[in-house]
């Protein structure tokens, strides 16, 4: 049996992401789709595409770790793409609607913030200053993502749902 030491659950973890993104990658077109505010579809439109990114930065990861890129079934990112699809069915041509693709999103976000977050620091303690780099580019790109996702939601949506 492998040992399970932090090398393992790096990699372990390094899959969930992995796996977490290309789900991500799957659903913001659906999300970008069902928005009514103009911001927000241009927002899950750029996220979109640095999704796309973030999943080759990955991929980097597995192949300097020698491994090959392959997901590991998530199910905390199920769970949360789960509701932001009952939202959307739920709100469909609903003024609050918006307001909850935006909360859904922001969950993905906090998800995504708190994994590369953790990545970024095992990979640090396991000396691995290439894979640090590129998860610190994900962690920045996620947490202004969030940003905008709250300005979005502050300026316009929130209040157009009450």
């Amino acid at each position: 049996m492998a040992e399970k030491d932090l090398s393992a659950l790096f990699l372990d973890t390094l899959k969930d992401i992995y796996y977490a993104e290309k789900q991500i990658y799957k659903s913001l077109p659906k999300m970008a789709k069902a928005a009514a505010s103009d911001k927000l579809r241009a927002a899950f439109e750029k996220h979109h595409d640095e999704t796309e990114g973030q999943i080759e930065r990955l991929e980097r990861i597995f192949e300097t770790l020698g491994k090959p890129a392959r997901g590991k079934k998530c199910d905390a990112i199920e769970g949360i793409l789960d509701e932001g699809k009952e939202i959307m069915e739920e709100y469909a041509d609903a003024p609050a609607l918006d307001a909850g693709l935006l909360a859904a999103a922001q969950a993905v976000e906090h998800y995504e913030i708190s994994r590369y977050g953790t990545l970024k620091a095992w990979a640090d303690k396991l000396k691995m200053p290439d894979a640090v780099k590129l998860l610190d580019q994900t962690l920045n790109e996620e947490k202004k993502t969030d940003e905008t996702l709250s300005s979005i939601a502050v300026s316009a949506v929130n209040a157009e749902a009450a």
